[in-house]
């Protein structure tokens, strides 16, 4: 099985100053800080932030059976056309039957000067876990969005 899912989030941030955060690895540092629910820590195992980078992802600990970390690789980074994406390689959702998981992140300028921030999730389960599917969500996604926006949009204004 099959699928993906997408997050749209608009700011009327110029796309320079989102793409500076999501297209380096500020990005991974700035999550755990500011969303300590969503994510723990973030640790860079290899990589300057270009494609091949692995970082080593670690969730809050919580009282569930999902998993508490997952190793994932840049596999896109386009610095013109603001796009990148990251491939799950090892643990999380692929202990959970997931065959691929990929997340994209596309910061698209508007005619009107404000940007669209794209979050899309990619991925494929095998026939037998079918129902881990309805564990995909972009929920983190739009909240990462919003709190990283509202880091930008302070640290302009100091």
């Amino acid at each position: 099985m099959e699928g993906s899912l997408s997050h749209e989030f608009q700011t009327d941030l110029p796309a320079t100053d989102v793409w500076e955060v999501y297209g380096s690895l500020v990005l991974g540092q700035l999550v755990p800080q500011l969303l300590p629910k969503v994510l723990a820590k973030v640790e860079l195992l290899e990589g300057d932030g270009g494609v091949g980078t692995v970082l080593l992802v670690t969730f809050p600990r919580a009282e569930t059976s999902e998993p508490g970390s997952y190793k994932e690789k840049f596999t896109m980074v386009d610095n013109e056309k603001y796009i990148k994406e990251a491939e799950v390689i090892e643990g999380g959702v692929l202990d959970l039957g997931f065959q691929k998981y990929v997340v994209r992140f596309e910061i698209i300028e508007q005619e009107d000067g404000t940007t669209i921030i794209r979050s899309t999730i990619e991925y494929k389960v095998d026939a037998e876990h079918t129902s881990n599917a309805s564990l995909v969500s972009t929920g983190a996604l739009a909240g990462i969005a919003e709190a990283i926006t509202k880091y930008i949009k302070e640290q302009k204004s100091l």
